[in-house]
């Protein structure tokens, strides 16, 4: 086990054992535990009550945060040339089809979301081992699939984040940056986790947010109180 380093220690120093921490506290608590020289994201872990091996307990789905993400998102459009203009005038970074296409094919993937039209899925379907392990297949359910693109662009681009629950029941997600004021991260967390309640499958049963954890890029994790954020 390797040693921790001189701020990992004062980090944990920081920590309270076993203590779980409302909001308020957990985000004063991660932007002081914080000791990176790179603007760290706010990361969230919620585990939830479901069994994700049932279809009808599958948590799926996108949130705007209010604040944004803090990242620069770069966009591309794949779309029929009647589309483009509005789709750059929306703030995408590319906007094209075949081109793209073959550019993918050539191992090109140096965007963060692809944005397309239904009409072009059949093109992109061929696409799949290369966009599928990067997270950037275009998705109906995560909105990235529309026929209104330079829309789908504008949310993208104001912080719409998509998230799934992985095997384990837990989902994971960056929320914004370290450098956010305290409002602005409690803000993007509550509306991160207010929209996983609202997706609570009926099928659930027993308790549904089993816990949250924030922490940045490099910190310990702070346990927080679900009822700290639940609206």
């Amino acid at each position: 086990m390797s040693k921790l380093t001189k701020n990992q220690k004062v980090a944990l120093s920081k920590l309270e054992a076993g203590r779980t921490y409302t909001l308020a506290e957990a985000v004063e608590l991660v932007k002081d535990m914080t000791f990176t020289k790179f603007d760290s994201s706010l990361d969230i872990d919620v585990r939830l009550g479901v069994d994700p091996r049932k279809a009808n307990q599958m948590v799926r789905g996108v949130v705007t945060l209010p604040h944004g993400t803090g990242k620069t998102v770069r966009v591309l459009v794949l779309c029929t040339p009647d589309a483009e203009s509005a789709a750059k005038a929306a703030g995408a970074d590319y906007v094209g089809l075949d081109e793209y296409i073959e550019k993918i094919k050539g191992g090109w993937t140096d965007v963060d979301v692809i944005i397309t039209q239904p009409a072009i899925m059949g093109k992109i379907g061929a696409l799949g081992r290369i966009l599928g392990p990067r997270g950037l297949m275009p998705n109906p359910k995560s909105g990235t699939v529309t026929m209104d693109v330079a829309k789908a662009v504008e949310e993208v681009k104001k912080g719409k984040i998509d998230f799934k629950v992985d095997k384990n029941g837990i989902v994971h997600s960056s929320i914004g940056k370290v450098s956010f004021n305290p409002e602005q991260m409690s803000d993007n967390a509550r509306e991160f986790v207010n929209t996983l309640i609202k997706l609570k499958p009926a099928t659930a049963k027993g308790t549904y947010i089993k816990s949250i954890y924030l922490s940045s890029t490099m910190s310990p994790g702070v346990k927080v109180d679900p009822k700290s954020i639940e609206a």
